[in-house]
C-alpha cells in the first residue's frame, strides 16, 4: 500500500511512518520544514519526503492512503484539495495505528498528564530487557530503547504513548480511544490542554472512556495516590492494579532518596520485596514512571496466567498469577529520554539541562528534584509559555508557584501571543512583579535573544558558587538553548 503522511517529520508521525515502511508499505510524506535529524532518519529508511504542501503533486503521486498529522488543519492547501475532489481516502494518524499497527495485538496504552515518553520508553525497555520482542511507539527522542519505533514480535505485547490530546481537524477525540489498551497504564491526571477541554470534570470523562476499552481479561495500572484518577473509578469491568507511595497501593514505593550520586528507591508487591533501585533518573516522579512501566511490563509477561474478571480475596487482581517477577536490574543502565532532564553541560562550576516541562506541575518537581540532585547550586529556571495552555492566563498563578522554587527566573516571550486578547495571555510581567515579592530575581524580555543576554550576563557575573541552569519548554525557545551551551560548555 502506498501511504503519504501529511506532517512527517513531527516526532510521532515521523515514528509512526517508520513502523509503515518495515511493515513493508510504501511511504512518502511532506512537511512544511523538512530537515534533520527526523528528515536524515526518514530518509534512510528510504521514505520520501517533499517540502511544502502542494495538492498538484499530491495528485500525481497519487498515493493509496493520507494520514493527516493532527497539527493540521483547514486552509492546508492539500487538505482542501482532498475535501474538495475525495480523490483519495485519508485517515488521522491513531486511526492508521489502530487498523494498521494495533489491530490483533495485546496493547499496553501509557497515558497520564505527565511522563508519557518516559513511562512509554521504561516500558518497552523493561521488556526488551526481560526476553521479549515488544513492539513501541515513543513520542520522543529515547536513548533506550535506542530508536523511537519499532514493529516487535507479533506475539509480543505492543506499548504505545497514550496521548489524550485530540486525533486530527476532523475527529476530535482524544488520540488513546483509537489504541485498543489491553493494559491502560493511567499515570496521573490534571487539566491541560485547554484548547481542547473545558476543564478537568473534561478531561477525567476522556480517561474514563480510555478505560472502557479494557476488557474482562485485561488491567489497568492505575496511580493510587493521585485523587483526580480514584474519583473516575471503580472499575468494575476489568482488573486494577495500583501504583505508589501510599500503604494501601498493591505496588508501593518506598525509601525514596536522591542526591548527588543519582536516586534510589524500593518496590514493594503487596508487602513483599520486588527490588532496589538506584539509577541516574531524577526525581520521585520519574520513581513513579519506572514503577508503573515495571507493573505494566510484568503484568505483559505473567498477567494472562491470572483469571479474567475481579478476582476478591487472596486472588484479587491476580495475585497467585504474580509469585514471579521480573528483573529490574537494568534501569540502572536506563538513560532517559531526550529533553526530558537532559544534561547538555556538565561543568563543575555549570550544569545545563533542557526539559520538555510546560506544565506547572512538572516544573514544580522538576526543580525539587533538582535541589537535591545540585546541592549548594544556584538554580536559573527559563521557561517558554509556548503550549496552548501556557499562553494563557489559565495556569498563570501555578506556574507563579512553581517558578518560585528557583534562584532566579527568565520568562521567554509568550509564542504566537497575537492569536489571544491581552487580558486572557499569559502575563510575564504580573510574573516577575508576582517573583520579585517571594524574594526571586526574575527577568523577561520581548524577543528570546534579548533573554539571552540577560542570562548569559547574569551567569558570568556569579563566581562565589556553581550554577545550574534549564530550560523548560516544548519548543525551541528560537534556538537559545543551542547558542547557550555553546557559549558555556567549557565554563
Amino acid at each position: 500500500m502506498r501511504l503519504y503522511f501529511m506532517g512527517i517529520c513531527g516526532t510521532a508521525m515521523g515514528n509512526a511512518s517508520l513502523l509503515a515502511r518495515a511493515a513493508g508499505h510504501e511511504v512518502l510524506g511532506a512537511d512544511a520544514g523538512v530537515y534533520p535529524p527526523m528528515s536524515t532518519v526518514l530518509t534512510g529508511a528510504g521514505i520520501t519526503l517533499h517540502e511544502g504542501y502542494d495538492p498538484v503533486r499530491l495528485e500525481q503521486l497519487a498515493p493509496d492512503l493520507v494520514v493527516i498529522g493532527n497539527a493540521l488543519s483547514r486552509g492546508n492547501p492539500e487538505i482542501e484539495w482532498l475535501l474538495d475532489t475525495r480523490a483519495i481516502a485519508f485517515t488521522s494518524l491513531p486511526a492508521l495505528l489502530a487498523d494498521f499497527v494495533l489491530k490483533r495485538r495485546k496493547n499496553i496504552v501509557i497515558a497520564g498528564t505527565h511522563g508519557k515518553t518516559t513511562t512509554t520508553a521504561l516500558a518497552a525497555f523493561l521488556l526488551r530487557e526481560n526476553g521479549r520482542d515488544p513492539g513501541f511507539l515513543i513520542g520522543g527522542v529515547p536513548l533506550d530503547p535506542p530508536v523511537g519505533s519499532h514493529l516487535g514480535g507479533a506475539d509480543d505485547p505492543f506499548v504505545i504513548e497514550g496521548d489524550e490530546y485530540d486525533s486530527a481537524f476532523f475527529d476530535k477525540r482524544s488520540k488513546f480511544i483509537h489504541y485498543a489498551p489491553y493494559i491502560a497504564v493511567l499515570n496521573n491526571l490534571e487539566f491541560d490542554h485547554a484548547d481542547i477541554f473545558r476543564d478537568l470534570a473534561d478531561v477525567q470523562r476522556t480517561f474514563l472512556h480510555l478505560t472502557r476499552l479494557v476488557p474482562r481479561n485485561g488491567w489497568i495500572v492505575l496511580n493510587g495516590d493521585d485523587d483526580n484518577l480514584r474519583a473516575i473509578g471503580p472499575f468494575a469491568w476489568t482488573r486494577v492494579v495500583s501504583v505508589g507511595t501510599g500503604d494501601k497501593n498493591d505496588l508501593q514505593i518506598t525509601g525514596f532518596r536522591e542526591s548527588a550520586a543519582g536516586a534510589a528507591f524500593r518496590l514493594r508487591w503487596r508487602g513483599k520485596p520486588w527490588a532496589e533501585v538506584k539509577w541516574a533518573q531524577s526525581g520521585l516522579f520519574n520513581a513513579r514512571n519506572a514503577a508503573m512501566a515495571a507493573m505494566a511490563a510484568q503484568l505483559a509477561i505473567y498477567g494472562d496466567k491470572a483469571k479474567p474478571g475481579l478476582p476478591t480475596g487472596s486472588e484479587r487482581g491476580g495475585d497467585a498469577a504474580l509469585h514471579q517477577m521480573i528483573n529490574l536490574d537494568c534501569l540502572a543502565r536506563f538513560r532517559g529520554v531526550k529533553r526530558r532532564q537532559e544534561l547538555l553541560v556538565d561543568t563543575p562550576k555549570l550544569k545545563v539541562i533542557e526539559d520538555f516541562g510546560h506544565h506547572p506541575t512538572a516544573l514544580a518537581e522538576t526543580l525539587q528534584s533538582f535541589r537535591a540532585r545540585f546541592p549548594g547550586h544556584l538554580i536559573h529556571a527559563a521557561f517558554e509559555p509556548r503550549s496552548n495552555t501556557s499562553r494563557t492566563k489559565v495556569m498563570q498563578a501555578a506556574f507563579m508557584r512553581a517558578l518560585a522554587l528557583a534562584d532566579e527566573v527568565y520568562l521567554g516571550a509568550v509564542a504566537r501571543a497575537n492569536q489571544f486578547k491581552e487580558a486572557d495571555r499569559f502575563d510575564s510581567e504580573a510574573v516577575v512583579q508576582h517573583l520579585a515579592t517571594q524574594g526571586i530575581d526574575a527577568y523577561t524580555a520581548p524577543t528570546h535573544a534579548a533573554l539571552f543576554e540577560i542570562l548569559q550576563e547574569n551567569i558570568a557575573g556569579v563566581t562565589d558558587r556553581p550554577q545550574l541552569v534549564v530550560f523548560f519548554t516544548n519548543g525551541s525557545f528560537d534556538g537559545i538553548i543551542g547558542k547557550f551551551v555553546a557559549a558555556n560548555h567549557k565554563a
